[in-house]
Parts: C-alpha cells; sequence; structure tokens
C-alpha cells in the first residue's frame, strides 16, 4: 500500500500505530524522535509521514522542514494532544496535509491517511504572523472541540472561500473570523466587520452597496458601500439572519459575481473582498420559513465551522478565566482566581458562552479589590433567554414525553414498544435534518450519521413512511 513513516515518542501509541497500519498492508517504520525520524527518512523516502508535536530534543514543527529535504512530496499528518491556534496555522503553514488531535479514532486516521495517500500535500500558507496571547482577539483552548477548529481555520485560511460560522450568542464567532483574517493572505488589508442587525432597515441596502446623489430624498453625495470599502480584505457579515430578504438576492450576485451595483446606478462596479458570515440562528430553520434563501446560505457555507458553547468545552474555562483576569488586572499583585472560584466556573452552564465568563471575570476583579478572587465575587450566573432552549429543558421535555408513554404501557403485555417508539419519533427528525445538511445526498448523510447507506435508504423507507406516535 504506502510506505509510513511514524514519528513519536510515546511507545503504546507508536505499537498501536504499527499494529494498525501493518494489518491495512501498509510498510511501517517508527521513530522515537525527530532526530531518529529524519535518519529513517533518509533511508526509507516515506511515502506519507505521521508526526507528532511535542518531541524531546528537536519538536515536530521544527522537524518539518528538515523532513522536506529528505522526502519532499511526502503528506505530513501532524498528530498532538494540545495545541494552539498558532501551533495550527504553523503546521499548516509549513505544508502538512493534516492536522489529528489526540486520542484520535483509527476511522480518522484512516480517513485522513487514504485522501493522503491519494493526493498531494496541501500548498504553504504565507508567513506565520506575530501573535500576542495577551491581545483582545486571541482564540485560546485546549479542549479537542477547539484543537480541532485549530485545525479548521488553519487550513480555510490559505483560501478564499466563504466561510460560515455558526453557533450561539458569546461563543467569540467574531474573535475567529478575525482569525482567519489573520492567518490568511490578505492579513496585510482591511478586517471590516458589518453588523447587520444594527443598520438601519431602511439605509441597509445604502449601507452595504452605496448610492448615488440623488438616489433618494436625502443622498446628497455619492456614497462607496461597505462592502466597496473592504476593498481586497475580509468582510464579516455578522447577524446574518437578520438581513433583510428583499436584500438577500442582490448580496447573493455580489458574492458570485464579485460585484456590487450603487443604489440609483446601473453599472455594477469590481469587488474583491472575501466573505465570512456569522449567526447564532438556525438558517435551515429560515429557509423552512421562508424568511432566508436557500441558494446564498448554500454559496456562504461553503466552509462551515460550528463554534461549541462553553459548556460543552469545559475544559477551556480556567485559561479562559485566566486570560481575561491578566488583560483586567494588567498584572497587579494579589489578583488570583482560588481553586474553589474555579471549580464554580466549572459548575456554571455559563448561557452567556465566553462573553458571560469574561463579564464575570471583569466584575469579580472589581470587587474583589486586589485581593485572591472567591466564589462571592463572582456575579449571579445569568439565565437562559427565552429563545434558547438548553439542554436541561430539551431533557425536561423529553422526560415528560416518557413519563406519559410509560403510563401507557402495560410492562407484563408489551415488549420493547418503548425504545420502538422513541426511534420512532427521533429517527425521522434526524434523518431529515441530516439529509437537508447533506443537500439530499444519501452517502454523505450516511457518512454524517455513521451508519451504511443500505441501512439509511432501509430506515428511510420504513420511518419516514410511518406515522409519528401522538
Amino acid at each position: 500500500m504506502a510506505t509510513i513513516l511514524v514519528i513519536d515518542d510515546e511507545t503504546r501509541h507508536c505499537k498501536s500505530l504499527r499494529k494498525f497500519l501493518a494489518h491495512a498492508g501498509h510498510e511501517v517504520h517508527v521513530a522515537g524522535s525527530a532526530e531518529r525520524g529524519l535518519e529513517l527518512a533518509e533511508e526509507v523516502l516515506p511515502e506519507v509521514v505521521l508526526l507528532d508535536i511535542r518531541l524531546p530534543r528537536m519538536d515536530g514543527l521544527t522537524a518539518i522542514g528538515r523532513l522536506r529535504e529528505h522526502a519532499p512530496e511526502a503528506p505530513i499528518i501532524i498528530m498532538t494532544a494540545f495545541g494552539t491556534l498558532d501551533t495550527a496555522a504553523a503546521a499548516v503553514e509549513k505544508g502538512v496535509f493534516d492536522y489529528l488531535v489526540k486520542p484520535f479514532s483509527l476511522e480518522e486516521l484512516k480517513t485522513v491517511l487514504n485522501r493522503a495517500i491519494d493526493t498531494s500535500r496541501i500548498a504553504d500558507l504565507p508567513p506565520e504572523p506575530t501573535v500576542n496571547e495577551d491581545c483582545p482577539n486571541v482564540v485560546i483552548g485546549k479542549s479537542p472541540l477547539m484543537q480541532r477548529i485549530f485545525n479548521r481555520v488553519a487550513l480555510v485560511a490559505a483560501s478564499h472561500v466563504p466561510v460560515l460560522l455558526t453557533g450561539e450568542s458569546g461563543t467569540g464567532k467574531e474573535v475567529l473570523a478575525r482569525a482567519i483574517h489573520r492567518y490568511s493572505p490578505r492579513r496585510d488589508k482591511q478586517f471590516l466587520p458589518v453588523f447587520l442587525a444594527a443598520l438601519s432597515p431602511s439605509l441597509i441596502e445604502s449601507e452595504l452597496f452605496g448610492h448615488n446623489r440623488g438616489a433618494y430624498t436625502g443622498a446628497e453625495s455619492d456614497r462607496v458601500g461597505l462592502l466597496e470599502q473592504a476593498g481586497e480584505g475580509t468582510v464579516l457579515l455578522d447577524e446574518l439572519g437578520d438581513i433583510p430578504l428583499s436584500l438577500q438576492v442582490k448580496l447573493l450576485r455580489a458574492i458570485e459575481e464579485r460585484e456590487v451595483t450603487r443604489v440609483g446606478e446601473h453599472q455594477p462596479r469590481r469587488m474583491r473582498a472575501r466573505f465570512i458570515a456569522a449567526t447564532n440562528k438556525s438558517l435551515p430553520d429560515l429557509i423552512a420559513q421562508g424568511r432566508f434563501r436557500e441558494d446564498l446560505y448554500y454559496r456562504l457555507s461553503v466552509y462551515h465551522i460550528e463554534v461549541p458553547p462553553l459548556r460543552e468545552r469545559t475544559e477551556d474555562i480556567p485559561i479562559l478565566a485566566e486570560h481575561f483576569l491578566r488583560q483586567t488586572v494588567n498584572g497587579k499583585p494579589g489578583s488570583v482566581l482560588l481553586p474553589s472560584t474555579i471549580e464554580e466556573m466549572l459548575s456554571r452552564p455559563w448561557y452567556g458562552n465566553i462573553r458571560e465568563l469574561r463579564n464575570a471575570v471583569e466584575h469579580a476583579a472589581i470587587a474583589s479589590r486586589g485581593a485572591p478572587i472567591a466564589v462571592d465575587h463572582l456575579p449571579q450566573p445569568v439565565l437562559p433567554t427565552s429563545e434558547e432552549e438548553t439542554e436541561s429543558d430539551w431533557a425536561t421535555k423529553v422526560n415528560r414525553w416518557l413519563d406519559d408513554q410509560i403510563a401507557s404501557i402495560n410492562p407484563l403485555v408489551d415488549r420493547n414498544q418503548l425504545h420502538e417508539m422513541l426511534l420512532g419519533e427521533i429517527e425521522p427528525i434526524l434523518f431529515r435534518r441530516t439529509l437537508h445538511h447533506c443537500r439530499n445526498n444519501h452517502s454523505a448523510a450516511a457518512r454524517v450519521l455513521g451508519i451504511d447507506p443500505k441501512t439509511l435508504r432501509t430506515r428511510l423507507a420504513t420511518k419516514l413512511t410511518q406515522r409519528p406516535v401522538s
């Protein structure tokens, strides 16, 4: 199949990889250090390299350049248990093929490895920018969820395709958008955030596309729209779900044709900006309600990143809190978070996500007046808004449904009925939603669901034709 070089100082991990790869028919060579890996690379000329970041003496990032001397065409797949967005970007920048976060599944490895064998390595990114960890727009996280997002941001930054960032309010979508711009070839150009919800409904078209003098009452001079102002930089369309339906066709044309037409003008003007869109709303739901164009959704979601809520990546809470505290106190002595305060932070649901956490830390730093920050210095938790359905709300509804169904079942007569009833309720919803996101591609939907395409077709033929249990 392929000659594969594994460079990793974890003996157990190397044994697992060797066994799996050899069983798949590959020729496997293992090195416990970068130095030994370079020797083997010169001897065996590997077709693919699996490289750990953290190695004794010479680290993985440093070794990449040396490996290129011995195996210039071999795709390099980085493996790491903990990295930063800088690490991910630097790895991609050095020409790595992909970035696996430990612990990864053998299925993940198989998928990436097959692509690496069949395709050439990705193109290099521009030189890495210097990023100050204490700057307000740094992206921080050690959780597996954030490690994967670092990888995705680093990969998409090199391209010019539109990116769609979705997630709850306060999860850091704008910060990620700025990171994509910062690691892109457009880094020296303007980053222009456009908060669509804040624009006047009567003037939003003029704000976005510009207008000519006399185009309407009050248009006393020519105006360059925001999309033109961005030049060759990056435009962030924030709160995308709030853009009026009447303007969505014009926005779609601007993105597809790379041109804008000012209000009162018929001649289009060239536009070279890159688009990133962000929203906390479900665009598929808005499409179903007739409030958002499906073609615009697909055009903007060429590369989709779902930003997880803070409660799903609690490992990041302590380091985020410390980061915000350093920014707030600016190095003043005594301002530290007590262990009990960290424990309290870990126990909270943080419905306001990173924004709520930052506000809580700033509030506590003021309340503590320079002393160690205790639990009683924190503000009260923010409750979810009526528009947000939390996990506990969802669980309550499911429990209520289960209580009703269980009460109606005779356990002496009925067998396995509740399980089938629950699947009958959930599977059609799951299948419809997945197929919608996969544009009715059954093979893609089956991969997302983790089931065989034949199984999906069989269940669709039965579940989706059954009448839902009331």
